[in-house]
């Protein structure tokens, strides 16, 4: 079978509805939330009923699509109250539900018309475990991201069915998320949805007759973290990953940051769009680059990929990195007075100069001249959460732009 290259979709994580809006106003063509229950990040916000019909609402009213992640490995005191969320989403209208078990996917099957999409928890790692899934009745596989370009394209030969891969965000440490570490070390089951992000913990090593004596595990008096891994990002090989074939391009985050969504959508909404103006001559610019490095994030790799070879792991801290601050939201732009609303989200004062980072326009910078807050009076400096400021722009600003340091 030959790959037919088809622009592939762009998925964002929505960890709550503002981030599922950012997400689709910056550009992503689907996006794919949790419920309060039967999901992967059980310590997000996620959504209630209501929300979940709102963001439906929202999402179809721009054209886009909309997943549910239900990719718990269910026991059977879940099934009754599954089987009753999975209804709920099929007369909700989302577009597809992301499932792990076999169970599970039976009773979707079963019970509703939802489009069925294969979660990565699945651990599909070759085209005869994709058929078998495609052969049950789901449409989409996410495939593992222990995959090189070589396999995934191999799969895609072999097998009808769409795919889905990773190309950006935190990674784990086991096998596409398979965990028991934190189960272990603290009863809450990261196949539940409970993961306390173990791995990322500071370890010692201690001998069974020296209680209470530690040892470093590494040789940096920082000490050694030596689950921890780094984040990935595809960014550099984005036209292999295209060219593999696969049917939708999917960013981690559900528990990140508006910042994080918007930005990392936008960079590359804005390549996958250039690749498709002109495969030929298509290059990485390094301002999407830039952009990458502005949100926090661990040192990036491109993981599998490209091969299984290169190091994933960071001994010396866990902290991210990043260069830049995400200090507010722009909720309204008044034109003849060139003033632009901003729901603060970080300390900034009169005199700082910062930066406007724009769903579709160019990013601009100035220096804060003036500030009000929403009673008109005027303010230096801005340090309460979520708190209304008015300041004069050199640009016009659209809403939805992030203003950043």
């Amino acid at each position: 079978m030959s790959i037919n290259i088809v622009k592939p979709e762009l998925l964002a994580p929505a960890g709550n509805f503002e981030k599922l809006q950012a997400a689709l106003i910056y550009g992503a063509d689907a996006v794919y939330f949790g419920g309060k229950n039967f999901s992967l990040r059980a310590f997000g916000d996620n959504f209630t009923r209501e929300e979940i019909l709102k963001a439906v609402e929202f999402t179809h009213a721009l054209g886009k699509k909309i997943y549910a992640a239900a990719n718990i490995f269910a026991h059977n005191k879940d099934i009754a109250a599954l089987a009753d969320y999975l209804k709920f989403l099929d007369g909700a209208g989302v577009d597809a539900v992301l499932i792990s078990d076999l169970g599970v996917l039976t009773l979707a099957k079963e019970l509703t018309n939802l489009k069925i999409h294969v979660s990565t928890q699945a651990n599909v790692t070759n085209w005869r475990a994709a058929k078998f899934f495609h052969e049950l009745g789901a449409e989409r596989i996410v495939l593992a991201r222990e995959l090189t370009r070589a396999e995934i394209s191999e799969i895609k030969a072999n097998c009808a069915a769409e795919l889905e891969i990773f190309i950006h965000g935190a990674m784990c440490i086991s096998y596409s998320g398979r965990c028991w570490l934190s189960k272990f070390l603290t009863g809450r089951d990261a196949n539940q949805g409970a993961c306390t992000h173990s791995c990322r913990w500071k370890y010692n090593l201690v001998e069974e007759k020296r209680a209470g004596e530690f040892f470093s595990v590494g040789e940096d008096e920082r000490g050694s973290y030596v689950m921890n891994s780094k984040d990935l990002c595809l960014l550099p090989y984005l036209d292999k990953v295209i060219q593999s074939g696969v049917t939708s391009l999917k960013i981690e985050g559900r528990m990140k940051s508006v910042n994080y969504v918007a930005s990392v959508v936008k960079v590359y909404r804005a390549a996958i769009d250039s690749y498709f103006d002109n495969p030929t001559d298509f290059k990485i610019r390094g301002e999407w680059l830039n952009e990458l490095n502005k949100i926090a994030h661990r040192p990036y790799t491109t993981g599998f990929f490209i091969g299984d070879g290169e190091p994933t792991e960071i001994y010396d801290t866990s902290k991210p990195s990043r260069s830049a601050n995400f200090l507010g939201i722009v909720r309204d732009f008044d034109l003849p007075t060139m003033t632009a609303t901003i729901e603060q989200r970080g300390k900034f004062e009169v005199g700082e100069r910062v930066e406007f980072f724009q769903p579709r326009g160019k990013t601009f910078s100035q220096v804060i001249s003036a500030m009000h807050d929403a009673d008109g009076q005027e303010i230096l400096s801005a340090p309460h959460a979520q708190q209304i400021v008015k300041i004069p722009v050199a640009e016009p600003v659209e809403i939805w732009s992030l203003m950043r340091s």
